[in-house]
């Protein structure tokens, strides 16, 4: 058998352009970008019906040798790892820790609403506060608060599964005026109408692969970078999966 061997980390000396690639898989469609350190050189859209497939790693290898890079060059990678779609979340970070420890590349794992909230950045008139709302089903969402803090968004709140018309109008009540974007909007249109808060145009709702990167190089220049085996999706509440297993595993007690 052939055993797996790793790339041999780079020395910093030979390059002093970092290069960079930003993975974000966790909506309904996805999307990579690859960067230098200063500003996003290339991006490609994933379709719904490649993003888990062989078309993210055929995409990330394109803008990877598109800048005339080896396969081994990458000196950052920077994933979406949740909340969000289950099985895209998972593909996403896998292949992020597969990239890092074949390259030696250093890992950073971004928050999805992190990522999410950089896109109100880009909205003709950026709101103060926003919030993010993913579907959690159950008539609840995945979401967390953000302030505008100059060419930022600053979190209020971590990312939790609420009651969308709570949570909002609680938000309205403690800071004011809340707008919100994010794929789960099309979910809970009426909820988010009962609270008050405003929706954010609809172009603004997927996460990007370069807001991704734009979140990911700040957290880098903070040191929170993370150890491949450490970098792991960011549940809320366990996957459906394992959610019906745990409750087949109850029933089956209580019969013996």
């Amino acid at each position: 058998m052939r055993h797996f061997q790793p790339f041999p980390r780079r020395m910093a000396a030979m390059s002093t352009t970092r290069r960079i690639l930003a993975i974000e898989t966790s909506g309904r469609a996805g999307s990579v970008c690859v960067a230098d350190g200063e500003r996003v050189l290339a991006s490609v859209d994933l379709p719904a019906m490649t993003r888990h497939d062989s078309g993210l790693h055929a995409a990330i290898d394109r803008l990877v040798r598109e800048q005339g890079w080896r396969p081994d060059a990458l000196d950052e990678v920077y994933v979406s790892a949740g909340p969000g779609s289950f099985t895209g979340v998972r593909i996403g970070v896998t292949v992020a820790r597969t990239l890092a420890w074949a390259t030696q590349a250093r890992l950073v794992r971004v928050p999805t609403v992190d990522a999410l909230a950089r896109n109100a950045l880009t909205a003709e008139s950026p709101p103060e506060h926003v919030a993010v709302v993913l579907d959690a089903k159950r008539k609840q969402i995945y979401s967390a608060l953000f302030a505008r803090s100059g060419a930022t968004y600053t979190k209020l709140t971590p990312e939790a599964m609420v009651d969308p018309t709570a949570f909002l109008a609680e938000a309205h009540r403690t800071h004011g005026p809340i707008a919100v974007l994010g794929e789960g909007v099309a979910y809970h249109h009426a909820a988010i109408e009962q609270a008050g808060a405003a929706i954010l145009p609809e172009a603004l709702w997927p996460a990007r692969a370069e807001c991704v990167y734009a979140v990911g190089s700040a957290m880098a220049t903070a040191g929170h970078y993370c150890e491949p085996g450490d970098c792991v999706p960011i549940y809320i509440r366990l996957p459906e999966p394992e959610e019906k297993w745990q409750a087949r595993q109850a029933a089956a007690k209580k019969q013996t």
